[in-house]
């Protein structure tokens, strides 16, 4: 982003309460976190329930923001600092509308190509790997971390310039229209879903609701140039290209697939000779349009030949070559919290996991798990999952069997759905001795802390809320 504080007022239907001493000086980024403005920055005082943005206007400024945005107008000692400081102080009647409305303008100024994303499981770290692709050939910029909601979409199009190439937008949704909301501004001209799964079934009620909703991305995209990147294995593909009406659109469709047992050879990106090694990392042959290329990953688990073979199919739509990607998606990271591995000074290690979990990706996890290679025992611990209303128990459940039939030596389960995660683990053939529950933190670390010797693996998984980034630090420490 870079605009001045006219255009500011311009696009977001606000007045200037404090003029700036530089009429032509442009703000050349956005933030609403006090704590983390930079030299020149637009400063958005959000009001909220617990927080309210308008108490942080005055260290914002002596932190260098070059405007701050307002619903309220503040006082006459944070006026005077703003004169000061030569900063504006611009009025608007929501702040959280006049994000959004910044990023629509600056949407006409971007001049790249732009990605939306989306899916039930694995949209960030199928965006990371299309960012990380992609960057090896053009200038990118994308959703950090997953910062995919209605202020995380629109900073992600004000952090890109026009001369960006390749704009990369994670988009999630928890309802019909959210992402068509979302489109209304970002406008993609390129549309990836990742898989239809059972992620905020509560919500919607169907799988096939949840499908209807993720299609909304693939009906934003412009007909006639529009290109889609969809998963052939999903049984819903066809459902979703129906809705968007793609073929009467004449919208591009390319199809990836990183199934490992039986790839479809016809897919403009698939894998063969999938395997793992010790560490429970995939090694594969890449084909994408017409070329192949051998492939290994950082991260871990068979699910991620699929997110590279996605992301290796927008790389290969932008015209890179198979050997380019490859080795962009051999040096991609795993993020803190997916997945991580972490060796403890203790002798054993950890897989954190905690970031977040749907039924989909507990299993997916529990059979990387399986994979790795240890010397001691493997323990996982696993807390509830959110938002899956009525199926809420049957889904519990069915993670259950999955940890019983992973080979686990020990299963740890904290909350109180995953007394159901527990069960079925017992009535799937579990020891009983070997299945432990609790309700607390101390509760997971105290049994852990009798369980895990040097040599040992322990899996940490839950949906976010439940924190279990407190037991990946308990153990780290």
């Amino acid at each position: 982003m870079r605009l001045n504080s006219k255009q500011i007022c311009e696009y977001t239907g606000g007045r200037v309460l404090v003029e700036p001493i530089d009429a032509s000086k442009l703000a050349c980024g956005i933030t609403w976190d006090s704590r983390t403005v930079e030299l020149d920055d637009l400063y958005v005082a959000l009001p909220g329930e617990k927080v309210d943005g308008h108490d942080f206007v005055a260290a914002a400024l002596r932190a260098g923001a070059a405007a701050v945005l307002v619903q309220e107008a503040p006082d006459e000692a944070t006026r005077l600092l703003a004169s000061e400081m030569g900063a504006a102080v611009i009025e608007v009647s929501s702040t959280f509308a006049a994000v959004t409305d910044l990023a629509r303008a600056w949407r006409g100024y971007l001049r790249g190509h732009i990605v939306g994303l989306t899916g039930s499981t694995g949209k960030t770290t199928t965006k990371n790997l299309v960012r990380d692709v992609v960057a090896a050939s053009f200038s990118v910029a994308a959703t950090q971390g997953n910062q995919n909601n209605e202020l995380g979409v629109p900073k992600t199009l004000l952090s890109a310039d026009p001369e960006t190439e390749v704009v990369v937008v994670e988009m999630g949704m928890r309802g019909l229209g959210q992402i068509a909301e979302l489109c209304e501004f970002v406008k993609p001209d390129m549309g990836l879903i990742t898989n239809i799964g059972e992620s905020h079934i509560e919500l919607l009620g169907s799988r096939e609701n949840i499908a209807r909703a993720k299609a909304e991305l693939i009906e934003a995209l412009p007909s006639g140039t529009g290109c889609a990147f969809l998963n052939a294995s999903d049984e819903f593909t066809p459902f979703v290209l129906e809705c968007a009406e793609a073929q009467a659109r004449s919208l591009g469709v390319w199809r990836y697939d990183g199934s490992a047992a039986e790839a479809d050879e016809t897919a403009d990106a698939y894998a063969t000779d999938v395997r793992l090694d010790d560490e429970g990392r995939p090694r594969f042959t890449l084909h994408v349009a017409g070329e192949e290329a051998a492939c290994e990953l950082n991260l871990r688990g068979l699910h991620n030949v699929h997110n590279a073979c996605a992301a290796a199919s927008v790389g290969a739509r932008l015209g890179m070559d198979a050997a380019t990607i490859a080795s962009a998606l051999a040096a991609a990271q795993p993020e803190a919290g997916r997945q991580h591995v972490i060796r403890a000074r203790a002798g054993f290690t950890i897989v954190d996991d905690a970031y977040n979990a749907n039924p989909d990706s507990m299993r997916a996890s529990l059979a990387m798990f399986s994979s790795l290679a240890t010397s001691g025992k493997r323990v996982a611990v696993l807390g509830d999952m959110g938002e899956l209303g009525d199926y809420a128990v049957a889904c519990h459940e069915g993670v259950g069997r999955a940890a019983a039939a992973s080979g686990l030596d020990y299963l740890v389960c904290i909350g109180e759905l995953s007394a159901h995660i527990a069960r079925a683990a017992r009535e799937a053939g579990m020891d009983a001795d070997t299945v432990f529950e609790t309700d607390s933190i101390p509760g997971v670390l105290g049994e852990l802390d009798n369980l895990l010797e040097p040599g040992d693996t322990v899996l940490v998984k839950a949906s976010h809320f439940m924190g279990l980034e407190r037991v990946v630090g308990g153990l780290v420490n």
